[in-house]
């Protein structure tokens, strides 16, 4: 933990110190400050960091969701214009028909020319000269149109409402990023010795925590098997150890901490949801006690972080920024609980 608090330090003190605006007096480091504040500061700005990365990853998928449906209803409108256009072709035809049979234009033309050809048809004298087939022609043309309007308003909402989610991943997007710039003001207003001190104070509370649930006999006794399809998750995570934590990713270069779970386990050919929060509301709860590898432990109350088991009290994970995948101790931050991927976790 030390480590990676100082190497994270030392990436980005010399950054912030060089390209970041002079920080406001609420972020500066009070010289007097203790050590045990530091670490508290610290540890708040990284989990209102996650929090915003984890909202901002759920816009981006709704997003990505919206523009799918905007694509297929501009499909479906398309479609549906040269089936309108095929109808009035068919309808012009017979109508030209009606013409020359009678003379001058007949109830057939009438009903072309109606501004409601529906309620032109449902007149009872109408629909006595109309024949079978010219009937039909025109209930196909009615609903054409109809289905044309209807499409065409769907297109419009569905485009309105993916201007509405983007603006809004923006607005998310340089939320994320003003928390980032305030976890680097305080780095960099640190000196090496409060950053070791912070990083061992940090260590010390990991070491106290994952002694507590041992104790208490919250993790497993003996290392439970896990599922073929929990090997290739977990197998898949430790290949990206080292890799750079980065907000928003889903590798393959760098990945947050959902990024990197959700991505396992869609390697391992059992596709999860995207955000943190998403995998603790619909994955089956299990018991911490009863994790098996592939297992995935959901940190804080908020369900904002998450890491995957990999057996004997550890996790693999993408810690936070300015950090690498690495494996902790499972109780590397406040546990909220485990759920379950795979075919027997699905909700």
């Amino acid at each position: 933990m030390s480590g990676r608090l100082l190497r994270l330090a030392c990436t980005t003190a010399v950054a912030a110190q060089a390209v970041l605006a002079p920080a406001p007096a609420v972020a500066t480091p009070d010289p007097q400050r203790s050590v045990a504040q530091l670490l508290t500061d610290l540890q708040q700005l990284y989990r209102k960091t996650e929090q915003a990365t984890e909202t901002y990853n759920a816009t981006t998928e709704r997003l990505e969701r919206q523009r799918a449906e905007v694509a297929r209803l501009d499909g479906e409108l398309a479609r549906a214009r040269l089936v309108l256009q095929g109808s009035r072709t068919a309808a012009g035809r017979l109508a030209r028909q009606q013409y020359q049979n009678s003379g001058g234009l007949g109830p057939y033309a009438r009903v072309l020319l109606a501004p409601d050809p529906q309620h032109a048809l449902d007149e009872g004298h109408v629909l006595g000269e109309l024949a079978r087939e010219q009937a039909r022609t025109v209930a196909r043309f009615t609903a054409a149109e109809r289905r044309r309007d209807a499409l065409a308003r769907a297109a419009r909402k569905a485009l309105d409402t993916q201007l509405g989610l983007a603006g809004r991943l923006k607005r998310q997007r340089d939320d994320v990023q003003a928390k980032l710039a305030e976890v680097e003001r305080l780095l960099a207003g640190l000196t090496p010795a409060q950053l070791a001190a912070v990083a061992r104070l940090e260590q010390q509370g990991v070491t106290a925590a994952q002694q507590r649930l041992t104790t208490a006999g919250a993790l497993p006794a003996d290392r439970a098997a896990a599922t073929p399809a929990g090997q290739r998750a977990v197998r898949y995570a430790m290949d990206q150890l080292g890799k750079p934590y980065q907000w928003g990713a889903q590798g393959p270069d760098a990945y947050d901490c959902s990024g990197l779970t959700s991505q396992a386990w869609s390697h391992a050919g059992s596709p999860i949801p995207r955000t943190s929060q998403e995998q603790w509301d619909r994955l089956r709860r299990v018991p911490l006690n009863r994790l098996r590898p592939g297992d995935l432990v959901v940190y804080f109350p908020e369900a904002t972080h998450v890491a995957m088991y990999v057996g004997d009290g550890k996790v693999v994970q993408a810690p936070r920024p300015g950090e690498k995948v690495t494996v902790s101790p499972i109780a590397s931050y406040p546990v909220l609980g485990a759920v379950r991927p795979g075919t027997d976790g699905r909700a």
